[in-house]
């Protein structure tokens, strides 16, 4: 029975990756399905309602540990609760800040900085895109800094492909750079218990050191061909929208930026004052729910649920191959083609994140390899390290392709809705080599610092 249900549950894995992959419906669908049919596997096949309970793994909410861990760390299997709540929370949080219109002034009030004029728009959004990743959803970074770089484009008439294709760059490589930034950051922090420093001590400064060469990168690959067609732009600045008009409500605008700011302070600190990340997912969402007022059900019906359905089931699924051995003999696959030696695991899971990434949404992929490389690691720095590899493997490898991460696919839908059509031939052109280039640099920089 025990092999037959690992099969089953294998089967039900690959065939949910392949549905996410094709992208025909939305990926809750493919992994709520996969989830109802593991439990049905473990519950049927493998008539083990302990398993069951282990990946479902809902008496983990509530054990006080769960929100306030203090210096211990909670052992989780299964369903990973903390990424998900946290995930919910922050949602809330930056729908608030967007119907306030935060980051539309934060854009136009860069964008005024630099005068208008093209190429430092290109160079001030990465950095821009990077940044904000740092700290909230890399998809909510592109919806708002591609909508505002199209609008900038009519306005100066220069293309805005370029420099959307930079900023999904940046936003990717800036949210490996902390716990916060992307979601396999967040499903790999939970699991280890690694704090938001710990991200921003080790990815941080490696992510970084990326993100400033892809600027250079992207400078010499586009410095040409974004020529304004305006003459000089900055000769006109009151001709543009000022960031002042994207204030909706300046009461509103300042509570929801004083929120963000708790939040990013609260997560910087989590460490330090003991609170869990879903602690602090539910404080960003109640005192949004608060700010908001006779809007907090506008703002509770734009969260995404989908979304937080897709991990849900997600978590199941990979929970199902953990409980019946899959990912263990994974590792001990990986460990016997690697001789046992932590620089060739080490550079296995770089290399193989990054790729597997470029084809399939990295979430789910983070999310598998977890189990997998708390088997590989030999002692604690190890695990260290093989977890800081995956995080930069998983995020920057996405950028390779349009679909190898949800930012990319929003980001060039924004554009291809405003009638830019951005084909794989033309992202990859530029994504591809510049993704092979980065994840160069930080193999060599996490086997200097890390192996």
């Amino acid at each position: 029975m025990e092999t037959l249900s690992q099969i089953l549950i294998v089967v039900v894995f690959i065939a949910m990756f392949v549905v996410i992959t094709i992208g025909k419906v939305h990926r809750y669908i493919p992994a709520l399905i996969g989830a109802v049919i593991c439990l049905l596997i473990l519950m049927l096949v493998q008539r083990s309602f302990d398993n069951v309970v282990t990946v479902l793994n809902v008496g983990e909410i509530f054990k006080p540990i769960f929100w306030y861990p203090g210096n211990e760390h909670l052992e989780s299997h299964g369903v990973n609760w903390q990424t998900i709540i946290f995930i919910g929370g922050m949602m809330v949080m930056v729908e608030g800040l967007a119907h306030s219109g935060f980051f539309r002034w934060l854009c136009l009030v860069v964008a005024k900085l630099v005068r208008y004029k093209v190429v430092p728009i290109l160079v001030t959004f990465m950095l821009l895109s990077g940044f904000l990743a740092m700290f909230i959803d890399s998809i909510t970074v592109l919806l708002f800094l591609a909508s505002v770089t199209i609008e900038l484009a009519r306005l100066l008439k220069f293309d805005p492909v370029p420099v959307i294709i930079a900023e999904i760059f940046a936003a990717n490589t800036g949210g490996s750079a902390t716990m916060a930034g992307d979601p396999p950051n967040i499903i790999i922090g939970t699991a280890f218990g690694y704090s938001f420093m710990d991200f921003l001590k080790n990815t941080g400064v490696i992510a970084w050191i990326g993100m400033l060469a892809a600027l250079v990168f992207f400078y010499f690959a586009f410095r040409k061909s974004l020529v304004s067609k305006q003459g000089n732009p900055g000769e006109h600045d009151d001709h543009y929208p000022s960031p002042s008009e994207a204030i909706k409500d300046r009461t509103h605008f300042l509570i929801n930026s004083g929120i963000f700011l708790l939040v990013i302070i609260l997560l910087i600190t989590h460490a330090e004052t003991g609170i869990s990340v879903a602690s602090i997912g539910v404080i960003a969402a109640v005192l949004t729910l608060l700010a908001a007022g006779k809007n907090a059900g506008y703002i509770i019906k734009r969260i995404d649920w989908k979304t937080l359905v897709f991990f849900f089931g997600l978590f199941v699924v990979v929970g199902g191959l953990e409980v019946t051995g899959i990912l263990k003999l994974v590792a001990e696959y990986i460990e016997k083609v690697s001789g046992g030696n932590i620089i060739v695991i080490m550079t296995i899971v770089l290399w193989v994140s990054a790729f597997a990434s470029a084809i399939v949404d990295n979430i789910p992929f983070a999310a598998t390899m977890v189990p997998v490389i708390a088997n590989l690691a030999p002692d604690p720095g190890a695990l260290h390290g093989l977890s800081w590899t995956l995080a930069l493997g998983t995020d920057i490898g996405g950028n390779a392709t349009p679909i190898g991460a949800s930012a990319n696919v929003v980001g060039t839908a924004i554009a291809e809705r405003e009638g830019y059509t951005v084909g794989w031939g033309r992202f990859m052109k530029y994504a591809a080599p510049a993704m092979i280039f980065v994840v160069g640099i930080c193999w060599v920089l996490l086997y200097l610092w890390h192996f």
